[in-house]
């Protein structure tokens, strides 16, 4: 019975140290190789409008907005996001994108407002697919928010690179890159948005 015993102990010793060894190097992963799990890019996509999140570390977003609309992947931008909305349409003109192809959106203080606000411009408008222009880290739970709220539109992710290589991080952007792990479990829980 103990010699039994002692192997079973044994065997639920191994599985639980393999278990534990592939926590950490999951972990390890998303510690060190945060690209890898929080960066979407759908790749070269045409819509009917790109939208342009507020916020970031300088002004990558708009300015890589204003980039795809020369580009002609959509006839339209949509600025969102209160406080910065006025300097992200100024990048925009700046940088050739007419007036007349800006609209503005300039309630939304989050993530989640962003998508329902913009949601319901979109669908009023009956836009059919639309790009999300905003900074790498923030792309997966920027896409997976306006997904859920917004099923009947197709999005893609062309997020902005700035600050993309480890080595160019400060102490504060490192912090914003890791707050992402905290708010797509917390979108989950509070929204139900769907982190993966």
């Amino acid at each position: 019975m103990m010699p039994r015993m002692i192997r079973r102990g044994k065997r639920l010793l191994k599985i639980v140290m393999i278990l534990v060894a592939l926590v950490v190097m999951f972990a390890a992963g998303l510690f060190f190789f945060p690209q890898a799990f929080l960066c979407v890019d759908s790749g070269p996509q045409k819509a009917d409008v790109i939208i342009v999140l507020g916020g970031g570390g300088t002004h990558e977003r708009p300015e890589y907005a204003a980039r795809l609309f020369l580009d002609h992947v959509a006839p339209r931008i949509l600025v969102s996001g209160a406080g910065d909305d006025d300097i992200n349409r100024h990048i925009l003109l700046k940088d050739g994108v007419p007036a007349r192809g800006i609209a503005v959106e300039n309630k939304s203080k989050t993530t989640r407002e962003n998508a329902r606000f913009c949601a319901a411009l979109l669908q009023a408008e009956k836009v059919h697919s639309a790009i999300i222009v905003t900074s790498w880290y923030h792309s997966r739970r920027a896409l997976n928010t306006f997904e859920h709220f917004a099923p009947g539109i197709k999005f893609y992710s062309r997020p902005a690179y700035f600050k993309y290589k480890h080595s160019n991080w400060g102490r504060d952007f490192s912090r914003r890159v890791y707050l992402e792990y905290i708010k797509l479990p917390g979108y989950w829980v509070a929204y139900g948005v769907w982190p993966f």
